[in-house]
């Protein structure tokens, strides 16, 4: 059977899959179906023949690094981004033969794509800070718990470093908040931020307003319908808000938690403190916070070494 279905019809069958069963957007399957295509192109002119669905299962890891290789040179070579989403996207091309068809290629667990370094986190300044945090309560057809629900959750982000999914954690038990939150993070891993005053008093604004009644283990912030408040909430409301205030498309809820770090630095703190504070796992990726404010670094250094 698979002798007799070509690798182009493969390609069309498994974007049906992706569509039908896996609900993929239209956005992903546009990316990966383009993908797959000059993919499948490329293999065709190196071996000067048309490819069956058989056939994928002999593509050799030799034949997969020129294929890489091919997609970095020419007229418009592709990013290391983005080359290793067109290898995501092969792989998975190739997963689906291996369940769906049993052709199973070892040569993909061989390539490895290129390196990609984490772009520069990209804060937004304290006056962009207090603009976000402030315009859901400047919004006249809003009602009065809802912008005050906002800006609770957006000061969260910012006054604690507090990732959305640890903000949306918050039980009605933990508020009013102490002058410390134990907040449990990525992989389990658990930590206690200070709470300033500024944070406690956005949490008790929102709780003055809330129309619900809300048990002690149930979330704290919640939806106009009274259900939990989503993460997708809290993203839309930023890029409306930064619409209004005219930000770019950077200023986004996780752009105020890396704010939080970053301010931090520029005042003094140090690098461990901050790690500490974030939750991060590794001193090695709060360092990619001092890309961003090298200019207090130096005048930190300047300050400090006796040498300088």
């Amino acid at each position: 059977m698979a002798d007799r279905v070509t690798a182009a019809e493969g390609r069309a069958l498994w974007l049906q899959h992706l569509a039908t069963e896996r609900r993929a957007s239209p956005r992903t399957l546009e990316a990966y179906g383009f993908a797959a295509a000059r993919y499948l192109t490329f293999l065709e002119r190196h071996r000067g023949e048309a490819l069956s669905l058989h056939d994928m299962g002999g593509i050799t890891a030799a034949e997969l690094r020129a294929w890489l290789a091919a997609l970095r040179g020419g007229d418009r070579p592709l990013s290391p981004r983005s080359l290793s989403q067109a290898l995501s996207a092969v792989r998975t091309f190739h997963r689906w033969l291996d369940r769906r068809h049993g052709i199973a290629n070892p040569a993909l667990t061989i390539v490895r794509g290129p390196r990609v370094r984490p772009g520069a986190p990209r804060p937004v300044s304290e006056d962009q800070a207090a603009g976000l945090i402030a315009e859901p309560g400047l919004d006249p057809d809003r009602e009065a718990w809802e912008a005050a629900r906002d800006q609770a959750v957006l000061t969260l982000l910012y006054g604690c470093g507090l990732r959305i999914s640890e903000a949306l954690s918050l039980r009605r038990a933990d508020a009013p908040l102490a002058e410390t939150l134990r907040i449990t993070g990525k992989g389990g891993k658990t930590r206690i931020v200070p709470v300033l005053a500024q944070v406690r008093e956005a949490v008790d604004a929102y709780l003055a307003h809330a129309p619900f009644g809300l048990a002690p283990e149930e979330p704290l912030f919640r939806a106009r319908r009274g259900g939990p408040l989503s993460p997708r909430h809290v993203q839309a409301t930023v890029q409306a808000l930064r619409g209004r205030l005219g930000l770019p498309a950077s200023a986004t809820p996780h752009a105020l938690r890396h704010s939080f770090a970053t301010h931090l630095l520029g005042a003094g703190a140090d690098l461990r403190s901050i790690q500490e504070l974030l939750g991060h796992a590794s001193l090695s990726t709060t360092q990619r916070y001092t890309g961003v404010d090298a200019q207090a670094l130096l005048g930190a250094y300047s300050r400090a070494h006796p040498h300088a």
